[in-house]
């Protein structure tokens, strides 16, 4: 550049151009710049007018970048938006852990120790999905944390065996799931669209009774349905409602967060929340390995292994619904496989912290498909929250004190928004008689079978510990059956 130049142009330029690198546009921008600046030297009037408006363009695309996967947004935009996603899940990751510390009787010195682990554990494996190591990672903005799948089976494992045991389980059974997932482009194809949709939807319909239980206090809660959870989720809803309907901009994306102060806030006032167990609490506390000794038992293994097929279906799933719904498109086989990767091989570091499985939240697609927020680096920055609030213990337990009726208020937008992705995905496979027979008896079986647990009372305890609870895991195994045994053309019979 002509050094006679005026130096606030320089700085302009440099600034202008370290913007457009990142954004891999620098030839054009360049070219660009060059013209605008010859302009500049024929019209100073021009000068002051010119420089807003790179500013401005450059604050546009940084803002823009948001609803794009790849970009950087600047850290003040991307910071509140990362804050949704975790509050969004945050309670969710950290209650597995705690019902199987409370149902096996646990110490609570070692229940904290497992809860500061588990956040800590759900913030690495969703950076690994959102910037992959090798092959594990999709590149998705897929949100990562404790799975309820394997909640009972952990219960059973750890209070007949140990927790060594089901530690040691999770390590080989995560290995199994993840190489699995290297080789996922040899069985995808057992995995149609008719299928996805079908699995997508059934994950939907399993969400909207979490959604329901938390809006009026938790499953089991003292106060479950009283006056304060209804006003408190009602006007929880209310607030992400009007700001979906009135907010305009890039803000309308924050209405969950939104949605969650002002619940957070009312709760307050109502007495709802307390901080008393602050006190107690050291300022930095470092995640301990290798909490417990892992231990093999080949029966613990092979139940596990066996729950770990269930997580890769609901993996998969969640893939599909964040790609159709958010994204606007189909998943690739590369991304599923990669998914189920970190899965599987994220869930093995999760034992080696003493935690049980890690899997995709199917909350935080929702969340996307109704913010539309995908940028990977907004995400990075909930994960990078997690583990600081794993590491500052102080942080991760104002986020407990968040309450359940708050996040049923937001949640029930969010579950009903996957419901939408699995409908449109059934929209585009088509309505013809061979897809229609798949997803209504898959549905209808799965879910109605699985309402009435029952029902299968008479299979071995390893089918009841896959099947009874798990809807989707039902759905998809009916679905994968018909669509390999149904004619192809069955619509011409």
């Amino acid at each position: 550049m002509n050094s006679s130049l005026p130096f606030f142009v320089d700085s302009s330029c440099i600034l202008s151009c370290g913007i457009e690198k990142k954004l891999e546009k620098r030839n054009d921008f360049s070219d660009f710049l060059c013209n605008f600046v010859a302009k500049f030297r024929k019209d100073p009037e021009l000068m002051d007018n010119g420089i807003s408006l790179i500013i401005m363009t450059t604050m546009e695309q940084s803002i823009e970048n948001l609803y794009k996967l790849d970009g950087r947004v600047p850290v003040g935009k991307a910071l509140p938006f990362g804050l949704q996603h975790v509050l969004a899940m945050f309670v969710s990751n950290i209650a597995p852990i705690m019902i199987l510390a409370g149902a096996i009787g646990l110490d609570s010195s070692v229940s904290a120790v497992l809860i500061q682990n588990c956040m800590v554990i759900a913030g690495i494996g969703t950076l690994v999905q959102l910037y992959p190591v090798w092959r594990i990672g999709s590149r998705l903005p897929i949100v990562m944390g404790i799975s309820f799948t394997f909640l009972s089976l952990a219960i059973a494992i750890a209070g007949a065996h140990g927790m060594g045991t089901l530690i040691g389980a999770v390590i080989i059974g995560g290995l199994v799931e993840g190489t699995l997932g290297l080789f996922a482009k040899y069985w995808i194809k057992l995995i149609p669209p008719v299928v996805a949709a079908t699995v997508v939807t059934a994950i939907g319909f399993s969400l909207l009774p979490v959604g329901a239980n938390s809006f009026a206090g938790g499953q089991g809660a003292a106060d479950f349905g009283s006056m304060n959870n209804w006003v408190v989720g009602s006007v929880t809803l209310l607030a992400c409602l009007l700001c979906q309907i009135f907010v305009k901009g890039f803000l309308r994306s924050l209405s969950v967060l939104v949605g969650l102060l002002v619940g957070y806030i009312l709760a307050l006032f109502m007495g709802m929340i307390d901080f008393s167990g602050l006190s107690g609490l050291s300022i930095v506390a470092l995640p301990k390995l290798l909490p417990f000794t892992p231990e093999f038992n080949i029966g613990a293994i092979l139940s596990v292994v066996a729950v770990y097929l269930v997580s890769a279906t609901e993996t998969i799933g969640d893939t599909s619904a964040l790609c159709n719904s958010a994204l606007k498109r189909d998943p690739k086989t590369k991304e599923m496989g990669a998914a189920v990767c970190c899965d599987g091989f994220v869930s093995s570091v999760s034992g080696l912290f003493g935690c049980t499985p890690i899997t995709s939240f199917s909350q935080n697609v929702g969340l996307a498909a109704m913010s539309g927020v995908v940028n990977r680096f907004t995400i990075a920055m909930g994960a990078i929250i997690m583990i600081i609030g794993g590491i500052f213990p102080a942080i991760g337990y104002v986020l407990t004190t968040i309450p359940q009726a708050v996040l049923g208020g937001c949640t029930i937008m969010m579950f009903g928004s996957i419901l939408f992705a699995g409908f449109g995905m059934m929209a585009r496979t088509g309505f013809s008689q061979r897809n229609m027979v798949i997803v209504s008896l898959s549905l209808s079986v799965g879910l109605g079978f699985t309402s009435a647990t029952g029902m299968f009372n008479i299979f071995p305890e390893i089918v009841r510990t896959v099947f009874a609870d798990n809807c989707v895991a039902v759905v998809f195994l009916l679905a994968v059956i018909l669509n390999l045994v149904l004619p192809k053309n069955l619509d011409k019979a």
